[in-house]
């Protein structure tokens, strides 16, 4: 058996066979993106205005257990990544046993801490006395299913690393049919209201992790579970590695608070709809971005790890040439699109579809730069630079947002808010391309 019959990172990719590889990782991610709307759609129609409130109030807890995991799997799968390069298979297994149980662990012991401590966490990220009853049924039944929820997020990744891309896209989409499924079931057909909508989501969490983890045991690939050795320097590695996910996550809580108090501010209960669907819709746009630098962030870090610096240069120099084509797509997808998005969640508002529509005229600017941020993330987690990775998604997420929003709506409104997104992905790409060029000659993609 050659090397790339024994392990698909091996294959000598040109931009054709390299787009096919991560195709299924961006179908994926898309696939997620869609179904999570899908399902905020049946919370807003079929619910109540209340219980889709509280899922935003909930949301920063959400948003831990997810960042927790793919800050672990996106580190881990670089590490895992880099040995199996190196010729190491028996040390790459064992570390990925490892990351996998910790995983596991780690959404137990949110599941305890949560329960223990609920209400206190409910009434400390501002619930109201109307929508703390909402908050406690939704929120128990997510923290019930935290390791499964932790578990889907890193066989997302760990499947790209096997070389079972294909595999992931299957489950992610057999888990997003069920959570659409389950949410008509037990939302319009039982009436369980919100907690129809956690269960639903927590079966769907739990599809991809069972068949993840029996195709893991059955060691039907070159990447499979045995007894780990216990090194936390690997934990330690993994989660350094993949911070700038976990910084992402957080952020992202933290400046949804922000925006939603700015438009509520400007324009009330509608501005605060409207950004709510302009958010949305940059989550879905931005999977095949984060899909594609995903599929791809493996090859990157097995060529590095094996020393392939012809084969680096060559992947790297593909990636950013098809980042660069679907920014554009994207960019004029959202801007040519934005009425028909704004419609699908304001049609019976009036003034929300306004508001919406002008926003996007605006703020689809935000894509032509975004990618390029999220990709040159993903590379130089892949290159095991943590750092490099964190300063680029803290800004992007956190930095340059808050500041733009605490200023820029003070001298235009509401057109500074739509300016935040664009303004901070540009400044972002100005210091990506500085690290690009600066990491060079150290790691030779270029």
């Amino acid at each position: 058996m050659t090397e790339t019959q024994k392990n698909p990172l091996a294959e000598s990719f040109n931009a054709l066979s390299l787009i096919r590889f991560a195709f299924p990782s961006m179908v994926m991610m898309l696939f997620m993106g869609l179904y999570t709307i899908v399902d905020t759609i049946f919370v807003a129609r079929f619910v109540d205005t209340n219980a889709l409130s509280s899922i935003n109030i909930v949301c920063p807890v959400i948003n831990l257990i997810v960042g927790l995991g793919t800050m672990l799997a996106t580190g881990g799968s670089a590490v895992v990544a880099k040995k199996m390069g190196n010729g190491n298979t028996e040390e790459a297994r064992s570390n990925f046993t490892l990351i996998v149980v910790a995983g596991a662990v780690i959404g137990l012991l949110i599941t305890a801490a949560g329960l223990l401590f609920l209400d206190e966490i409910i009434w400390g990220l501002g619930a109201s006395k109307i929508l703390f009853p909402y908050c406690r049924d939704y929120l128990t039944i997510q923290l019930i299913f935290a390791a499964f929820n932790m578990m889907q997020v890193l066989y997302q990744n760990l499947f790209v690393t096997a070389g079972k891309p294909t595999l992931g896209l299957v489950l992610a989409v057999l888990a997003g049919i069920a959570n659409i499924v389950f949410d008509y079931v037990f939302i319009v057909l039982l009436q369980m209201g919100i907690k129809g909508a956690a269960i639903g989501t927590g079966i769907g969490y739990m599809i991809p992790t069972i068949i993840g983890t029996i195709f893991f045991l059955m060691k039907r690939s070159e990447l499979h579970f045995c007894k780990p050795d216990m090194d936390a320097s690997v934990l330690l590695k993994s989660c350094s590695n993949g911070a700038s996910e976990m910084v992402s996550q957080c952020s992202t809580a933290v400046t949804t608070f922000l925006f939603n108090v700015t438009m509520m501010k400007l324009l009330g209960e509608d501005g605060v709809a409207a950004i709510t669907v302009l958010i949305y819709s940059q989550f879905l746009l931005t999977t095949l971005y984060i899909g594609f630098s995903m599929g791809t962030a493996p090859v990157v870090s097995y060529n590095y790890g094996s020393g392939n610096v012809k084969q680096l240069k060559k992947t790297v120099h593909i990636c950013f040439g098809f980042i660069a084509g679907i920014s554009i797509f994207v960019f004029l997808f959202s801007l040519l699109g934005g009425e028909s998005i704004a419609k699908v969640f304001a049609e019976d508002n009036k003034n929300v579809f306004e508001i919406t529509k002008n926003g996007f005229t605006i703020f689809s600017f935000s894509f032509l730069f975004s990618g390029c941020n999220i990709f040159s993330s993903a590379l130089f987690t892949a290159l095991s630079n943590g750092k490099a990775s964190a300063a680029i998604s803290f800004l992007r997420t956190f930095g340059f947002i808050t500041v733009f929003l605490l200023a820029l709506p003070r001298f235009l409104e509401v057109t500074g808010v739509w300016l935040v997104v664009p303004l901070a992905e540009l400044f972002t790409l100005m210091l990506t391309a500085y690290l690009i060029c600066r990491h060079r000659k150290q790691y030779h993609y270029f």
